[in-house]
């Protein structure tokens, strides 16, 4: 029989099964689709060994006016810039006591520190730093007590703990004297959704009298986005703040209300947003004027180029307006000539009118879900997102994405964390990546490509938190559980820490067969066709791997070949004037039906499959 190409469909799909699908690829990780081949994704490099503190959820890169480069970082814990490839804490303050406000006692032998402080108003994980304190009299000095500490309990509203990292002695009597100032951060929140259940979960009256209803302790969101060269940011139901980059980095982020000339500024809000037309800055979901109550569906915007003036009148352009259809405003995203804004149901259209209502909203779909804020993503124009049971896209008109792995994604997904769910995009290769939690895990550990370039779809594991495409540092930069910030699509390897390490990265067809799979088949050889450009190692690897069955629903061969190999490597041997690679592999391999598997796990080694080529003739089974 005349050698037979595997050239397989683009893209995996789980829709169907592995023998519906023998023309196509089944399953990958770490492999991306180009020109119809598949090919193993770039590496990562971490941008510092700097690390910070919490999960990162929230990512902004922008340049200053004089195009120096900042990240915006906000995490559960802190609010953080990136700057110089070092993390500086702008975390806002909630409140300074006064002088002699606060006072230590501690214990012989501990270095948990009892703390004292009135109506202090903080929580377990709350920071709070300490200032003019003086010595308690032996090992606990003023050096040590004059830091910021991690709160460790609440023992009630007037005293807490904190472990100052040093034991007591005897000597430490005192209390740390009457000039002992705490300054209190903002209210920090948890890494993951924490769903809780009994009295007290739910609403009022929601479940049976004594027992109540499962509700969810949601995880710490920030949003954040760019005023001039400046940073808008606030916490998911908390106030908003500001960030004057020519304060410098070491400069926290203060109120608006602080600000001079600020008038009606909103004292809580969900999501925070900067428009590219006219530079109006928003609040979704915040309060009415005059109010401190947040009404989920109300959105408010400033004056035109005046983050200060909320206050409507005649001579600003500020203004507000509440929205129909759902329960509350989830996100708002800027598209080509307009601003979306999703609500828990449904999707509008957010256009500026000018005077007098500045800004309108047209509904443009109900029944729309995104099941978080962080789930959509703008790329090349048009606007992608995640919902509850599907994918979907907005270019002027809205439609459900074909998705070829859309079983395989939502019936191996954990529901009560969707909050962590975030998409980004990688441009260069037309892609948009959305990343989730599978179904076994409170980490966000897989991830699903969209290539809208082609509309194929892969798949694989990937532990991340946030992610922002960037063209000021001309990679999509990542935020990772190591609590550090890495760019992707650099390098082939893993560089996370500083012992690179390879990246596992495989592709596996469905299961073929020999005409209409009535007949065994006997593979003897295969001709590769793989291409190692861009591979840093002087003789990268990949492994090809034939993997043979009886029947469909049958189990994998064991062993796979008798007298032989059902796989081999093929090494680069030289790259002049083209890659040279081994020109063979001697097979023997038996079954009614086969799978083709290509795979790296060596350091320096990037891969692209051509159309390898196989010997195969109909034989009897052994």
């Amino acid at each position: 029989m005349p050698l037979k190409k595997l050239n397989f469909k683009p893209g995996i799909n789980r829709e169907v099964t592995r023998y519906a699908n023998e023309s196509g690829w089944y399953d990958c990780d770490k492999v991306r689709f180009r020109q119809g081949l598949p090919e193993k994704i770039g590496g990562w490099r971490r941008i510092s060994r700097d690390t910070y503190l919490g999960i990162c959820r929230s990512l902004r890169v922008w340049s200053s006016n004089g195009g120096a480069a900042y990240l915006g970082l906000g995490t559960n814990l802190k609010f953080y810039i990136g700057f110089g490839g070092a993390y500086f804490d702008i975390t806002p303050i909630r409140s300074t006591t006064a002088a002699g406000a606060v006072t230590f006692s501690a214990t012989n032998g501990s270095s948990i520190v009892t703390v004292t402080n009135i109506d202090h108003g903080a929580r377990a994980e709350n920071f709070v730093t300490f200032f003019d304190a003086d010595s308690l009299g032996g090992n606990l000095n003023s050096a040590l007590l004059n830091r910021e500490y991690q709160i460790i309990e609440v023992l009630d509203d007037d005293t807490y703990t904190v472990d100052v990292k040093t034991l007591a002695n005897g000597a430490d009597t005192g209390n740390g004297g009457t000039l002992t100032v705490g300054q209190y951060q903002i209210a920090t929140g948890p890494e993951i959704v924490i769903p809780t259940e009994g009295w007290g979960a739910g609403t009022w009256g929601i479940g049976a009298w004594g027992i109540g209803e499962s509700a969810n302790i949601q995880l710490q969101l920030w949003s954040q986005d760019v005023f001039g060269e400046d940073l808008f940011l606030g916490p998911h139901g908390g106030a908003l703040y500001y960030w004057d980059v020519t304060s410098g980095v070491s400069a926290r982020a203060v109120l608006v209300s602080s600000l001079p000339g600020a008038s009606d500024v909103p004292v809580i809000q969900n999501s925070v947003f900067v428009s590219d037309t006219l530079r109006f800055a928003f609040c979704f979901g915040t309060n009415n004027i005059g109010e401190s109550s947040l009404d989920a569906m109300l959105l408010r915007w400033s004056d035109q180029e005046d983050i200060t003036n909320w206050t409507p009148s005649i001579t600003n352009q500020a203004g507000s307006l509440r929205l129909s259809r759902g329960s509350e405003i989830i996100t708002a995203v800027q598209s080509r000539q307009e601003v979306l804004v999703f609500t828990d149901v449904a999707l509008y259209s957010l256009q500026y009118l000018g005077a007098p209502a500045v800004w309108g909203a047209q509904i443009l779909a109900s029944n729309i879900t995104l099941v978080s804020p962080n789930a959509k993503v703008v790329s090349n124009g048009v606007c992608y997102w995640m919902g509850r049971e599907n994918f979907y896209q907005y270019d002027g008109n809205i439609r459900n994405l074909d998705s070829d792995v859309l079983r395989y994604v939502f019936e191996d997904i954990n529901e009560e964390q969707y909050r962590q769910v975030f998409a980004g995009a990688v441009e260069q290769f037309n892609e948009v990546w959305f990343f989730y939690c599978s179904a076994n895990s409170t980490e966000v550990n897989r991830y699903v490509i969209y290539d809208y370039g082609a509309g194929i779809w892969s798949y694989g594991s990937l532990k991340r938190s946030a992610w922002v495409g960037s063209s000021v540092l001309a990679f999509p930069v990542a935020a990772t559980y190591s609590k550090n910030i890495v760019q992707h699509e650099d390098g082939v390897d893993d560089n996370e820490t500083d012992e690179p390490k390879a990246i596992n990265a495989y592709v596996q067809s469905g299961d073929f067969d020999l005409e209409d799979g009535d007949r065994t088949m006997f593979i003897w050889r295969c001709l590769p066709d793989i291409g190692f450009i861009g591979s840093t190692s002087q003789n990268p690897e990949a492994m090809m791997t034939f993997i043979p069955r009886y029947s469909a629903g049958g189990p994998q061969i064991d062993p796979r070949s008798v007298g032989g190999n059902s796989q081999g490597p093929v090494v680069r041997s030289a790259v002049v004037p083209v890659d040279q690679f081994t020109p063979q592999l001697d097979i023997r391999v038996r079954g009614r039906q086969m799978a083709f598997r290509v795979e790296s796990d060596t350091l320096g080694t990037q891969w692209k499959l051509g159309i390898p080529r196989i010997d195969m003739r109909p034989d009897g089974r052994r």
